[in-house]
C-alpha cells in the first residue's frame, strides 16, 4: 500500500488536481484535515471508504489508522490544504513512515498565496520592482522559528512577504516592517482565499489593522506586503516580450 500525501488545494473544490481527485477517488482511507478542506474534496471518496476527520486527532491517532491500512493493504489519502510542502506538518508523518517502512508519496496542489494573488487580480512579481516572494509565518503558538528567520531579515530585502498566521499579530507585523517599507506601504489581507466566504481587504502599513479588526477576521488569512501589490504601480514591460529581446525561441530581434 501506499500512503498519498495530497494537496487540496485553497479551499474551491474546483482548484483540486486531477492527479488528486483520481487518488481520493481511489482510496479506501481518506485522511484530511478538516478545518480547512472542504467536505466537498472529499466527497469524490469511494463508497464505503474510510473517511475521517483529523483535526481532533492527535499524530499518533492519524499514524495508527495507517497503520492499520497497511496490515489491511489497503491505499491511504493523506489530504492536507494547500500544498503539502508549505506548512504541511507532513515531515513528522514522513518520519514515522519510513520509521515503519511504509510507501508514500507526495501529490502537489494548489498554495493559498497564489489563491490569494489571484483573488487581488495581479501577479506578485513585477518588473524592475520585485521578482521574488518570501513565505515566512508568525509564531504566535505555533512552533517557534528558527534563529535568523525574523521578519526583519526578510523585510531589508524589501520584497514581497506573503505571511502566514499572522492575523492576529498586525500590529507587531505593523510595528516590524514599517521601518523598512515605510507606512505607506500596500498591504491586502486575504480571508479564506477562494472560499465561497472570501474576503480581500486592502491597505497600508499604518490602516490595515484597523481595517481588518473592522471586518472581524481573526484567523484562516493571509497577509500580503510589498510595493508589487500597489494597484497602480509604475513599471516597464517584461523582457519576455520585448521584439528588441531575442531569446531561444525567439532568436531574431524584432522592430
Amino acid at each position: 500500500m501506499t500512503v498519498y500525501f495530497i494537496g487540496a488545494g485553497p479551499g474551491d473544490p474546483e482548484l483540486l488536481t486531477l492527479k488528486a481527485a483520481r487518488l481520493i477517488a481511489a482510496c479506501p482511507v481518506c485522511l484530511y484535515a478538516g478545518s480547512l478542506v472542504p467536505e466537498e474534496v472529499v466527497a469524490g471518496a469511494p463508497q464505503g471508504a474510510r473517511v475521517l476527520d483529523t483535526a481532533p486527532m492527535t499524530l499518533d491517532e492519524t499514524h495508527a489508522e495507517i497503520l492499520a491500512a497497511h496490515r489491511r493493504g489497503e491505499d491511504v489519502a493523506r489530504v492536507h490544504s494547500g500544498d503539502p510542502s508549505l506548512y504541511g506538518a507532513i515531515a513528522e508523518q514522513i518520519r514515522r513512515l519510513k520509521a515503519d517502512g511504509i510507501a508514500y508519496e507526495i501529490v502537489p496542489g494548489v498554495p493559498a498565496y497564489t489563491a490569494a494573488a489571484a483573488a487581488l487580480g495581479q501577479e506578485l512579481t513585477i518588473p524592475a520592482l520585485a521578482q521574488s516572494i518570501v513565505l515566512t509565518r508568525m509564531s504566535m503558538k505555533s512552533t517557534a522559528m528558527p534563529e535568523g528567520e525574523t521578519l526583519e531579515n526578510f523585510a531589508a530585502t524589501g520584497t514581497t512577504l506573503a505571511i502566514h498566521l499572522g492575523i492576529r499579530a498586525l500590529r507587531d507585523i505593523e510595528r516590524r516592517l514599517t521601518p523598512f517599507y515605510g507606512a505607506d506601504c500596500p498591504v491586502a489581507v486575504v480571508y479564506r482565499a477562494s472560499w465561497p466566504d472570501q474576503q480581500v481587504i486592502r491597505g497600508t502599513l499604518s490602516d490595515i489593522h484597523a481595517k481588518v479588526r473592522a471586518a472581524k477576521l481573526t484567523r484562516t488569512a493571509l497577509i500580503l506586503v510589498g510595493p508589487a501589490l500597489g494597484e497602480e504601480q509604475g513599471f516597464p514591460d517584461s523582457a519576455l516580450y520585448d521584439p528588441a529581446q531575442p531569446h531561444v525561441l525567439r532568436p531574431k530581434a524584432r522592430g
